[in-house]
């Protein structure tokens, strides 16, 4: 198995880059939106503040690519932000729309939690990022962090509910559900390995 150059990756910082302020700055920005749309009872508020967070996340990322700032403590802070803004959001759907509770169910705690593991797991590897785990393993990284992973992740869910498509929605939870499982079990498996476990 090659991995990249661990040198210049187990480097933890800089923290303050371009890359983590527009990280800050949209999940302030989504969070804060967020809140107020529930407050005010506003769906449409919701759609901006999701708009908000997805256009952050992607910017982020490209910044980082763009400028040479890829960090751990940088992929860190953009996974624990998905998850402070997709709690929120989510939250706030369901207390607006109380028929999407089931999608809400099935979707938190796997994007919650098992995403969450899964995203991490790359700091048991010399990665940047879970962005290079087809470094480590092609198949989880294409089932996961791939772009087309990303999108169907998250948006795939959350796009099925704006078109009033709950059962579609909670099949694609559920999907994404059985992929983060098998993900799991594989990840643990390359832990195992690898001698990290």
């Amino acid at each position: 198995m090659t991995l990249i150059d661990s040198r210049p990756i187990l480097r933890v910082g800089p923290l303050r880059t371009v890359a983590n302020y527009i990280t800050v700055v949209r999940t302030l920005a989504a969070v804060t939106l967020g809140i107020v749309a529930l407050v005010s009872g506003s769906v449409v508020l919701i759609a901006v503040a999701y708009g908000i967070y997805w256009l952050g996340d992607m910017l982020d990322g490209l910044a980082a690519r763009w400028l040479g700032q890829e960090t751990r403590a940088g992929a860190v802070l953009d996974i624990v932000s998905d998850r402070a803004c997709t709690a929120v959001l989510c939250m706030g759907l369901v207390a607006l729309m109380p028929d999407v509770s089931l999608v809400a169910m099935v979707f938190l705690p796997s994007f919650m939690v098992l995403d969450t593991m899964l995203s991490l797991a790359f700091l048991c590897w010399p990665l940047a990022s879970p962005n290079y785990f087809y470094l480590v393993d092609r198949r989880v990284w294409a089932l996961n962090w791939s772009p087309l992973a990303k999108a169907v992740n998250t948006a795939g869910v959350i796009g099925a509910v704006a078109c009033g498509q709950y059962s579609v929605a909670v099949t694609v939870a559920l999907a994404v559900l059985s992929v983060k499982v098998w993900s799991a079990v594989a990840v643990a498996r390359l832990l195992t390995r690898d001698g990290l476990a």
